[in-house]
């Protein structure tokens, strides 16, 4: 639990917030919609100053909600002394059983110097891999001062820590800007903002998602953790004393290993058994049409339409069943629907359009006989009709739908920020669209954050089975991840299958309402032909006016579609012909890059 900043008295004189309407730096926009309201918490008297400050070289820290304090600090440890005991920064929990946030600090490129740390890491390793040497003076001072770091170490993102004693957490989170701590993908144009813009974008994102962990896979994945605890106390019958106990619905304390068909091919797991039985392969769909199957009239008509839905990944973790314990083996299980898994079946009997994907692979090809299966993928060919006679399983007793929190703080995070940027749910398709066009346009703090709650979905997910890392790993030996109980490799299985099997669904519905056929898919991004540059010229409408249920239909809301980009037909079939995918290319910009980009 995070120590109450009352309980150590603050030296007022060396602290000092300044309130200010207007950052004295220029922000990145002069047009800033007020954030939503709705989202906004009550402020917590533990931490007045909010989760997180950006610190500048002239010791100016820039807070939350335009406050400024001056941090007298010129050593990284008179730092971290600094935001545990004057700072007034941190936030509550998300969850009762859970902990508090450690506070952030973030530094900027003259704050780093000023600490004594290099204004760049350099090495031949990958930027955000790099850490400080051992033998550093700043990590050295660290040392004699009684304070640790994680076995991370100094990085782009540190964290300095003291054992905890009692209950009173000592740990603060550092962040160094020029170290690449914020990668351009997942928070762009962030690290070029003055320090009061970066306080503005990780501040709104701390409100509504996490205080930022590390990359946004990684606060992904806290996420997790912090809205489902590990443990929770309960008072022992026998002595009356209170213990730490699993709590229901989380994954608990200790690490599971997957079942050999889900775990990767250097695992442990599957090096030790020597397995030859096949893995999973549930990844995203990577599906081109054979040019072959494009008729006449699909080739006539003009344009080639990108549909994207929003935030698949996350629309396919709610109310999603998983795994909680370890998996037992099963031969000759009969088939449910309603147990999370992973089943060997033959779905090569499966008669489908070869005009669409087939549901069962990533490719779309059509599968040449048994293979692994997450459970929606072995349901939804029940769902088509077809029956399944599993050859094995491997199968978990305890379940729930361990993501529904995660799913719903991330949701109301994604719906709010685009109402924030004029993007809200009471608007009808064609303002939808419109709104769509000019919301990059309105803020670009708050198109930062939204651009960060997409990655956190992404690489949250991602992280679930996160692979060995470094020059110097040997296929067979553990590597770190595996020791964390949230290295689930069978749920990332099912987040993704369920991603695909609703976008076959949709897909399948579109050619009963349409008779549209897609030209390709893309993960999340289906591109169809049509007669018009808008979505608007082939979705499925009632006589109403209303969409058609089912379908694809435009919307501000996870699983819901936005218009990725139009090309010409010319133009996707002729990416067609050279074997690349239009679905990757139809946003503009470079189609000539890479495929496997």
């Amino acid at each position: 639990v995070q120590a109450p900043v009352e309980a150590v008295p603050r030296r007022a004189a060396r602290t000092v917030t300044r309130p200010v309407t207007s950052p004295p730096h220029p922000v990145a926009s002069s047009r800033q919609p007020a954030v939503g309201k709705a989202t906004a918490p009550a402020p917590d008297p533990r931490f007045p100053h909010g989760p997180l400050a950006v610190l500048d070289g002239d010791g100016s820290a820039y807070g939350t909600d335009g406050i400024v304090l001056d941090c007298p600090a010129v050593t990284v440890v008179e730092l971290v002394e600094w935001t545990l005991r004057e700072s007034g920064l941190g936030a509550p929990k998300l969850n009762r059983y859970g902990k508090d946030s450690d506070p952030l600090v973030v530094l900027t490129a003259a704050a780093a110097v000023k600490l004594g740390l290099p204004e760049r890491l350099e090495g031949r390793e990958q930027r955000r891999s790099l850490r400080l040497p051992e033998d550093h003076p700043v990590v050295e001072q660290v040392r004699r001062a009684k304070w640790r770091l994680t076995q991370r170490g100094f990085g782009p993102w540190a964290r300095v820590y003291r054992k905890a004693q009692g209950r009173d957490r000592q740990c603060v989170q550092l962040a160094i800007l020029s170290w690449d701590a914020l990668d351009e993908r997942s928070w762009p144009g962030v690290s070029e903002m003055e320090p009061a813009g970066i306080a503005r974008v990780l501040g709104i994102y701390a409100q509504r998602v996490i205080t930022p962990r590390g990359s946004t896979a990684v606060s992904g994945l806290e996420l997790m953790t912090a809205l489902r605890p590990p443990t929770k106390p309960e008072r022992d019958p026998g002595t009356g004393n209170w213990v730490s106990c699993r709590n229901p619905g989380s994954l608990g304390t200790e690490p599971v290993d997957p079942a050999p068909p889900e775990a990767t091919p250097e695992h442990p797991v599957v090096m030790n058994s020597g397995w030859t039985g096949g893995f999973l392969d549930e990844e995203a769909y990577q599906w081109v049409r054979p040019v072959e199957l494009l008729t006449d009239e699909e080739c006539l008509l003009p344009h080639a339409v990108g549909l994207d839905l929003n935030t698949a990944f996350l629309a396919a973790a709610s109310r999603l069943t998983v795994g909680l314990s370890a998996p037992d083996h099963f031969l000759g299980p009969k088939f449910s629907p309603k147990i999370p898994g992973s089943w060997l079946v033959d779905l090569s009997h499966v008669e489908l359009d070869p005009r669409l994907p087939s549901p069962f692979t990533p490719d779309g090809t059509r599968p040449t006989g048994p293979a692994w299966y997450q459970t929606h993928t072995v349901a939804y060919a029940q769902e088509l009709g077809y029956d399944v006679h599993p050859v094995e399983a491997y199968l978990r007793r305890e379940t729930g739908a361990y993501l529904d929190p995660w799913h719903d703080r991330l949701k109301n995070a994604y719906v709010d920020t685009l109402a924030d940027l004029g993007v809200t749910r009471d608007l009808d398709d064609r303002a939808f669209l419109t709104a769509m066009e000019q919301h990059q346009q309105t803020d670009p703090v708050l198109t930062a954050v939204l651009a960060a709650i997409k990655a956190t979905v992404k690489g949250g997910v991602g992280k679930l089975r996160e692979r060995p890392q470094g020059r110097h790993y040997k296929a067979g030996e553990r590597w770190p991840a595996l020791e964390r109980p949230t290295w689930r490799p069978d749920i990332r299985a099912a987040v993704i299958s369920k991603a695909r099997v609703n976008m076959h669904r949709k897909l399948n519905n579109m050619v009963n309402m349409t008779g549209l056929y897609p030209l390709a898919v893309l993960s999340d991004c289906v591109v169809y032909p049509s007669p018009g540059e808008s979505p608007l010229d082939f979705l499925p409408y009632a006589a109403s006016g209303k969409p058609q249920p089912g379908a694809f239909r435009l919307g501000p809301t996870p699983g819901l579609a936005k218009l990725e980009g139009v090309q010409s037909m010319l133009w996707a079939v002729d990416l067609m012909e050279k074997g690349l995918n239009p679905a990757r290319h139809i946003k503009g910009g470079d189609a000539v890059m890479d495929e496997g980009e």
